[in-house]
């Protein structure tokens, strides 16, 4: 069924002007992201959606609102929650921003050694920074990459188990600490192999599609625009 869709008949994307009446009047000036390569963005191109990662279409999305928005997008790919936040947590900070986006932890769950506690911790110092700085945080508990039919099947279950653990404390996390989190490890089309790149690592341009949509409602929930 998937193979049959467009971003335009997508039923988990946005409508037409869906994003401007959830968005309207929204307050943020300077958004930035931290995070590995899903905040960098390498999704694969899928016939039927636009080849634009999602924290861009997200930028454009609160741009469209507010013309002058400042948008720093300083996600890299391969890197853990510890580098993400040695490497990035500063100049975020010295962006100033109003609204951030954290993405990180997935190439720690990789890992078969994967930590929580330790990516908590990491998570914890970035989010509670941008916190204390005045920004609006929206975290992530990511697709579940598992689903990928590039991932072998024997290493499926565990990594699927990591990828749960990890979205789960994420969203424990920012319960506690006042941000907004986007849960789309449990998302209806996860299980589509459409969603995932040849890759068995990342996602497909309708994931990302699907990413910035769930956001932006995540977003407007929060403004009181949307249920």
């Amino acid at each position: 069924m998937s193979s049959m869709l467009t971003e335009a008949t997508d039923p988990y994307c946005l409508r037409e002007g869906e994003s401007a009446a959830l968005l309207r009047d929204h307050p943020w000036h300077r958004f930035v992201v931290l995070g590995d390569s899903v905040a960098e963005g390498m999704c694969e191109p899928v016939e039927g959606y636009p080849d634009v990662q999602w924290a861009d279409r997200i930028a454009a999305e609160l741009a469209a609102v507010r013309p002058a928005l400042a948008y720093l997008n300083l996600g890299r790919r391969g890197l853990r929650a510890q580098q993400v936040r040695a490497g990035q947590l500063d100049r975020a900070l010295a962006f100033s921003p109003d609204l951030a986006l954290v993405v990180c932890g997935g190439n720690d769950a990789f890992r078969t050694a994967f930590d929580p506690d330790a990516v908590d911790t990491e998570l914890t110092a970035i989010v509670g920074a941008l916190r204390d700085a005045g920004a609006d945080v929206i975290t992530v508990g990511m697709f579940d990459v598992s689903h990928s039919p590039a991932v072998p099947a024997a290493l499926r279950p565990g990594l699927g188990a990591r990828m749960r653990l990890l979205s789960s404390r994420t969203g424990r996390l920012a319960d506690r600490l006042g941000a907004l989190h986007v849960n789309l490890t449990d998302h209806p089309a996860g299980t589509d192999p459409s969603m995932y790149s040849s890759d068995g690592r990342h996602g497909s341009a309708r994931s990302d599609a699907i990413a910035a949509a769930e956001t932006i409602r995540r977003l407007a929930t929060h403004l009181g625009t949307h249920p």
